[in-house]
């Protein structure tokens, strides 16, 4: 276990107020948050997830995915377990809770492993990184002294703060805005919009950033939505990537896999504001 950064005590009951995502848990003693792997101990915070791995992988650059940032690269992509949300749609939900086991490994070993077999640094992804803040702050200093990159594979649902010094040893990107509506965030992930427009404005100014949007059929991919999106983001900067993902039937959403001219009418839009507009799952 490790010691929490981002959170507060309250004497009169020994529970903690989790800062660290827009969720503000009030933790209970031997309790957990939302995201299952932050836990109360003795009127204190605690990450469980340090150093706990769900898995490690070489991987090209393309498949977090970020097309415009060292292209035909690999970089070595580490995850772990937990979330700050929770989408009806998940493609990885397995990783969602902590198992009684799991992996270790320590920085020396992920860090050598990040500067072999090609690698340019170090991608974090699979699930939520930014549950594991501490592990992924502390080895993201590493790697920079190390001439290392630092990949951040996120769903953005963080607060502002912890996401800004965070951002600081990140070199780019790729958050998952998974609609343009605050209902469908309400609905089907268990969150809300805004947190996660702010922090695209904050990495919009600081790290490479690309953007992912899986289209789940009718639900997130109306026109308007799309090009109020799409907006949004010309808005920030014309040249961020859009990656408009098709969604196959995963974890509680049954709905048949979304329609190609769906897709495809929703990066022409898409497309009437940014300049670089793809398409994934096709």
């Amino acid at each position: 276990m490790l010691k929490a950064l981002y959170f507060e005590t309250n004497k009169a009951d020994g529970s903690v107020n989790c800062l660290l995502c827009p969720h503000k848990c009030k933790i209970l003693p031997g309790k957990k948050g939302f995201c299952g792997v932050r836990t109360n101990i003795g009127g204190e915070l605690f990450s469980l997830v340090d150093r706990v791995y769900s898995g490690i992988a070489y991987d090209p650059i393309e498949k977090k995915p970020l097309y415009r940032f060292h292209p035909g690269s690999r970089i070595f992509s580490i995850g772990s377990f937990g979330c700050t949300l929770r989408c009806d749609f998940c493609q990885n939900w397995h990783l969602l809770n902590l198992p009684e086991r799991a992996p270790l490994q320590d920085d020396d070993a992920i860090l050598q492993a990040a500067a072999q077999e090609g690698s340019i640094g170090i991608a974090y992804t699979y699930n939520e990184p930014t549950v594991s803040y501490e592990t992924v702050l502390r080895l993201s200093k590493k790697a920079r002294e190390r001439g290392l990159v630092n990949v951040l594979i996120t769903n953005g649902y963080i607060n502002p703060e912890p996401f800004t010094e965070l951002l600081k040893y990140i070199d780019a990107a790729n958050i998952d805005i998974k609609a343009f509506n605050n209902e469908y965030y309400k609905k089907f992930c268990k969150g809300e919009l805004e947190p996660v427009k702010e922090n695209v404005r904050i990495a919009s100014k600081m790290v490479h950033l690309e953007i992912t949007t899986l289209l789940t059929g009718e639900n997130n991919s109306a026109p308007d939505e799309i090009e109020a999106l799409a907006k949004f983001l010309a808005d920030l900067d014309e040249n961020i990537p859009l990656h408009l993902s098709r969604y196959f039937p995963a974890y509680k959403m049954t709905e048949p896999p979304t329609d190609i001219k769906l897709m495809l009418r929703a990066k022409e839009i898409a497309s009437q504001h940014l300049k670089h507009v793809y398409l994934g799952n096709v």
